[in-house]
């Protein structure tokens, strides 16, 4: 095979708004006033479905698909409506209903990759240039990778300048081998490597194989003939659609012409974390009828998941997806240590600065805290406080403890002017940092002793402190507000006072 490696691909960064933040907010205006009636009417369900249809058509949903989901809400809002008790609960039955509807256009019920009785499984990779379909190869095959697979990516875009060293540089990043015996730049034929590419697979007992095809700056049929004769000669068990989410109204016409070109059997979205209006999420699936099934949320390789039609529902509707949020959580937190800190919390133990550590550390591991914080409920709500979260905070936080002595994380009593004057020097912070991040600490103590007292139990699979006073609360630019701390009493040694004094 080629071995040729070039630089590392920067990618285009993003700044991670939550996708459908304005259609969110429109969703959210138009159930808070239908929640302040006493009594609804047939009025108010056609006042709630025209600001529904003009938010749609300004988030570039098809204009089909707006139809026929304003009529299904309509109707079935209509035909609910004598049945409904009056107050919040007809509010509540109507947004179950636009909740069920929209989860229907999303695609319905999630659908997982289908295997092959016999190895390799064959996914072939389609769409537009400037898709992502490269990056997107290299995620999938992580994806599956961590799940126990041993997958192979096949080097077929041989037009794109440096796709194949692109993706070699991908298969190096994340340890996966890359089938690649042509230099691609418009030399070799990218049917044989395909089909060279699954041979070889079999032969060195593959589990799946991803197939990245070439792509164009717009449909032609040039592009539609080569990916059809690969998809002949490979014979995939899936052909996965790739289609850039802020791609607007041009989505759903793209979708239909590969999809009469050359079939495919399901969608992937990246660049889901774009500043993009969400059209192309809410239009192909109910379009194409064909389901999407992964999303791209990130720059990073592991920014990639399974799609749940329902999860974002729920995240356009304002309710959040902690199921996301609590899965995530469950791969950063090592489940040793979680068992260990549940252990402890039902004993009786005090939660230490040593498990802090080990939770800092682990939150460190769930990726872009924005986003994250995106994902609970009512997030909407609060925009600028998340918009305005310093992610820094978090890497501060983690110095100040690490600065510890083992005896200090064990026992924040013992942590005096003088040893906190110390901490402040090794971590490069200032005294008033150690000093604030003690007390959110001890804070934090005193909330879960309340907790445990009430017989409260912890959510499963959730780090302890997520929801803790002592989750690092500075916004970008902002000056932290130290909390509320018992006046000490002055040393009688007049130079150790000095010193207490001067570090205060």
């Amino acid at each position: 095979m080629a071995a040729i490696i070039g630089p590392q691909i920067s990618t285009l960064k993003y700044s991670a708004p939550i996708m459908f933040e304005s259609l969110a907010s429109r969703f959210s205006g138009a159930f808070s006033s239908l929640r302040a009636k006493g009594k609804i009417s047939t009025g108010d369900i056609e006042t709630v479905c025209s600001e529904i249809r003009t938010a749609l058509l300004d988030s570039d949903v098809a204009l089909q698909v707006v139809d026929k989901f304003i009529q299904d809400v309509k109707q079935k809002s209509l035909e609910a409506l004598p049945g409904m008790q009056s107050g919040s609960n007809q509010a509540n039955a109507i947004f179950e209903i636009v909740n069920k509807e929209l989860v229907e256009i999303l695609g319905g019920a999630t659908r997982r990759i289908r295997m092959a009785k016999n190895p390799p499984t064959v996914i072939m990779l389609a769409g537009l240039q400037g898709a992502g379909k490269t990056t997107l190869a290299g995620k999938l095959a992580k994806f599956y990778a961590d799940q126990g697979d041993t997958p192979l990516l096949v080097a077929s875009d041989l037009q794109r300048p440096n796709a194949v060293t692109q993706l070699q540089v991908v298969g190096e990043s994340i340890n996966v081998p890359v089938f690649a015996p042509e230099p691609g730049n418009g030399v070799g034929d990218p049917v044989q490597v395909a089909k060279a590419g699954v041979e070889f697979a079999k032969a060195k007992l593959h589990s799946i194989v991803i197939v990245d095809t070439a792509g164009r700056l717009g449909v032609d049929q040039e592009l539609m003939n080569q990916a059809t004769n690969i998809r002949d000669g490979i014979n995939p068990n899936e052909i996965l659609f790739v289609v850039d989410s802020m791609i607007g109204q041009d989505a759903v016409p793209t979708a239909q012409a590969f999809l009469e070109g050359v079939g495919f059997d399901g969608v992937v979205l990246t660049k889901l974390d774009g500043d993009a209006r969400g059209g192309a999420a809410l239009s192909i699936a109910s379009i194409t009828k064909r389901p999407i099934m992964f999303a791209s949320t990130g720059e990073k390789m592991h920014d990639f998941d399974i799609f749940y039609p329902e999860r974002m529902a729920s995240r356009i509707l304002g309710l959040g997806d902690v199921a996301t949020l609590a899965e995530q959580a469950k791969k950063a937190f090592d489940p040793n240590s979680s068992a260990k800190l549940e252990a402890k919390f039902a004993s009786g133990e005090d939660f230490t600065l040593e498990d802090f550590l080990e939770q800092l550390q682990a939150m460190s591991k769930m990726g872009n805290m924005t986003k994250l914080l995106g994902m609970l409920p009512g997030a909407g709500a609060m925009k600028k406080q998340i918009d305005n979260f310093d992610e820094g905070e978090i890497v501060r936080s983690r110095s100040i403890v690490e600065s510890m002595t083992p005896i200090e994380r064990a026992n924040p009593k013992v942590l005096n002017g003088s040893r906190r004057a110390r901490i402040a020097i090794g971590c490069g912070r200032k005294v008033s940092d150690v000093n604030n991040l003690v007390d959110r600490f001890t804070a934090a103590q005193k909330m879960m002793k309340q907790v445990r007292s009430s017989g409260m139990p912890a959510m499963p699979n959730m780090p302890a402190n997520l929801s803790m006073p002592n989750l690092p609360t500075v916004s970008k630019g902002s000056t932290v507000k130290k909390a509320p701390t018992k006046k000490k009493s002055k040393s009688g040694n007049p130079a150790k006072r000095a010193l207490e004094e001067g570090l205060s």
